[in-house]
């Protein structure tokens, strides 16, 4: 028998509607392709972990990061790695960098997305077992 795991999209929303103020302000420039053409979504469920912005097409995760990352890296680590595991390129800036240069956060975010193209999907396809030794318990 096959066994799904539930994905945390009910967190995705709550995370949508409660969004930081960095997070209001870069998706000011992500929504409705305005960056470059590409199409970007908001708290999306990847696996066991939620990714601030996603890029789907460009297989590009943006994350944005509080004060309180300092005393969680490992735990980043973490997501980033599994983020990496399933195909995806990881980009963090800080809240203050957000804040105070939307701009040139974006122009960065452009580059990345044109600069290369995005990395070749896991060779199964499915990406790291969820249940790998670097993945948290349910």
């Amino acid at each position: 028998m096959v066994v799904f795991k539930k994905r945390p999209t009910r967190r995705a929303q709550q995370l949508r509607r409660t969004a930081t103020e960095a997070e209001q302000k870069l998706w000011t420039g992500l929504p409705q392709r305005r960056l470059g053409g590409f199409k970007f979504s908001r708290q999306m469920p990847i696996g066991p972990f939620i990714c601030d912005f996603m890029c789907r097409e460009a297989r590009l995760v943006i994350e944005v990061d509080g004060g309180q990352h300092d005393a969680q890296a490992a735990a980043d680590a973490l997501r980033t790695r599994y983020f990496v595991s399933e195909g995806y390129r990881v980009i963090r800036f800080w809240n203050h960098d957000v804040l105070g240069n939307t701009d040139g956060v974006l122009s960065v975010i452009l580059e990345a997305l044109t600069a290369a193209p995005p990395p070749a999907p896991p060779a199964s396809g499915r990406g790291a077992d969820p249940d790998g030794p670097d993945m948290p318990q349910q």
